[in-house]
């Protein structure tokens, strides 16, 4: 494994001076490392254990540390965070092994002058039995440290979701995130594609709540399964899937999705409407219209039409649409636990976005026939950006209607506007307002 954490420690170091989101650093960093598997799920663990869990193991450091945190060379607290991460969060990881190889990446990495500092640390730490003291702290800075979750964020959830959620959010927000396919319903079935699976070394099983969903666990590089490859499936949140049963589009209906890269949500609407109909699947950067292309031709998809379109802008090539999804750009606080880093932005990023996405919500209803419905999503957190830009938008346009479309799963409210909190075994965190065009 020791090649796995200098591959990690090296990795968290890029993070640190990176706007990359996670997810790509690994995946590529992983696809050239030469690792084996086994020690490639151990890297990627260490990563995002690290990554997640940075505010708590900063705190950690600070308070076992005689030397200023500011002070600490930036690699040497990397490696500390590691460290304590493996001491703390990875049972399977003997201490002892946790700080002879933080010892040893200081060396590898030429850091000769830390290298009993960062050993007696993580020694002193296990020997006075890995406490950590949050006497003298509020509520929302006892969450926001235990959670590693900056404090606008858990002063955010508690005020507007209250504060039995927002302990449940921050939960879910930490650890391995689920993984769920979709069916692709046009070549298989649920039972025929968890067989298929199964048979391939991969664990998987149907999602008692919802058809047309599996969950994949053990999965390796899933791409390379022929299940994959023959375009039986797509990954695919629970969530996101729910989104695509809330606009429900059918047979040879013509749908716009807007904002659709990767098009995943593309793909289910395809595969809902049995392949017959138009899916437009839109995103303002080619390349990402290049990925819906190449995933609809794996998928079998012929109705899917990537198409390169600013959303921001109305378009006059574009045809009336019977369904119109608008999943807009947001701050991603539901889906926090695939890209932990989101968490650490500066409340003020977030600051413009409602008004983007009443831009692009504006420009999407003008698709919408009249009888036609129109969606409106996104994968945070945040009622400024949900309930906020879904009000004002059914305010201001008296020819939409809020309508409440029932979909398939226990527990959905029965309401236009559904917010989707995170389960640690389910999906991720969402929001949904559907309209339907009354004149």
């Amino acid at each position: 494994m020791a090649d796995a954490r200098l591959t990690a420690i090296k990795l968290l170091l890029k993070m640190e001076s990176s706007e990359t989101y996670s997810n790509i650093l690994l995946d590529g960093a992983l696809t050239e490392s030469g690792l084996s598997e086994r020690d490639k799920a151990f890297a990627a663990a260490l990563f995002y254990g690290v990554t997640e869990r940075k505010m708590t193991l900063d705190y950690i450091i600070r308070q076992n540390s005689r030397v200023p945190f500011e002070k600490i060379e930036q690699t040497a607290a990397v490696i500390l965070r590691a460290g304590f991460y493996q001491i703390l969060y990875m049972p399977s990881v003997p201490e002892s092994a946790a700080v002879n190889e933080s010892v040893k990446l200081c060396k590898k990495l030429r850091l000769f002058s830390v290298q009993g500092f960062v050993n007696g640390m993580l020694r002193n730490f296990i020997r006075n039995g890995k406490t950590v003291n949050y006497d003298g702290m509020s509520t929302s800075e006892r969450l926001s440290i235990e959670y590693s979750c900056p404090q606008w964020i858990t002063r955010k959830w508690t005020e507007e979701y209250g504060e039995d959620f927002a302990v449940k959010a921050l939960k879910a927000s930490l650890g391995a995130p689920p993984i769920y396919a979709r069916v692709n319903t046009t070549k298989v079935t649920d039972d025929e594609l968890v067989k298929l699976l199964k048979k391939e070394g991969v664990k998987a099983s149907v999602n008692p709540r919802l058809s047309g969903c599996v969950r994949l666990e053990k999965t390796g590089d899933i791409e390379r399964s022929d299940a994959y490859k023959k375009g039986l499936f797509h990954v695919q949140d629970v969530s996101s899937q729910l989104c695509c049963l809330t606009l429900k589009p059918i047979v040879n209906e013509t749908v716009l999705d807007i904002c659709a890269a990767p098009g995943g949500k593309s793909f289910t609407m395809a595969e809902i409407m049995g392949n017959n109909g138009r899916v437009i699947a839109m995103d303002l950067y080619d390349g990402r219209t290049g990925l819906i292309a190449k995933g609809a031709e794996r998928l079998g998809l012929r109705i899917v039409e990537p198409r390169q379109n600013n959303a921001t802008r109305f378009n006059e090539e574009l045809p009336q649409a019977d369904r119109v999804l608008c999943d807009v750009p947001c701050s991603g606080l539901g889906v926090i636990r695939r890209k932990p880093e989101i968490k650490y932005k500066d409340e003020k990023e977030f600051e413009e976005l409602p008004r983007l996405q009443k831009a692009i919500l504006e420009v999407s209803a003008r698709y919408v026939k009249v009888g036609g419905t129109l969606v409106y999503s996104t994968c945070t957190l945040s009622r400024a950006e949900n309930d906020g830009v879904a009000h004002e938008f059914a305010s201001t346009h008296p020819e939409f209607s809020p309508i409440v479309q029932p979909i398939p799963y226990a527990g959905a409210e029965n309401s236009p506007m559904r917010t989707f909190f995170p389960e640690e075994d389910g999906g991720d965190g969402f929001f949904t307002a559907a309209f339907r065009r009354v004149k």
